[in-house]
């Protein structure tokens, strides 16, 4: 890694670094691979960070020197928001003996491919193990399927995510072996 970092489990007291990462790297880094309108659609829902999220003692926090936060992730037992099943209704919250899935994960985007994305990955791969996940699933936007497949992910297929009311995002199942 070319910048010295250090990484950390998340806390509620991180949310508005977190915050503040997502509304920095989603907008400039999902920009390549969706329309402006949908963008200015889902970008409030979801450059937030999620409380259950930073309390879960499953999501990291990558800071700089000078303690600010430059990359964010984890994972948890329960499946995010999907659209999913034969007549396309949204699941959440299931939980699957030995499947983790990897959530909400960002890097500064003046910091990208220094290695922080990687090292919170890392990371997510040996603690997971202790909690007994053989198992990965992904929803990857677009634009992150080459960073996951780095990681071992293979493509699965395409999923809307549900939003809101009439706002889907689309996005990428990803799965890969512990």
């Amino acid at each position: 890694m070319s910048t010295q970092i250090t990484l950390r489990k998340a806390c509620a007291a991180d949310k508005a670094g977190v915050d503040a990462l997502l509304a920095k790297s989603y907008p400039t880094l999902l920009v390549p691979a969706y329309p402006p309108a949908l963008l200015a659609r889902c970008l409030p829902i979801i450059a937030v960070a999620r409380p259950e999220l930073l309390a879960s003692e499953r999501y990291y926090v990558a800071t700089d020197p000078g303690g600010s936060i430059v990359g964010a992730g984890g994972y948890s037992l329960s499946t995010p928001a999907q659209r999913g099943g034969p007549a396309g209704q949204v699941v959440a919250g299931l939980v699957v003996a030995g499947l983790g899935h990897i959530r909400h994960v960002a890097t500064d985007p003046d910091k990208i491919r220094l290695g922080i994305g990687s090292a919170i990955m890392t990371r997510i791969f040996s603690d997971a193990a202790a909690d007994g996940v053989q198992r990965f699933e992904c929803l990857s936007t677009l634009g992150a399927v080459a960073f996951y497949a780095a990681h071992g992910f293979k493509v699965l297929g395409s999923v809307d995510l549900p939003l809101g009311p009439d706002v889907l995002f689309p996005a990428v199942r990803m799965e890969r072996t512990a």
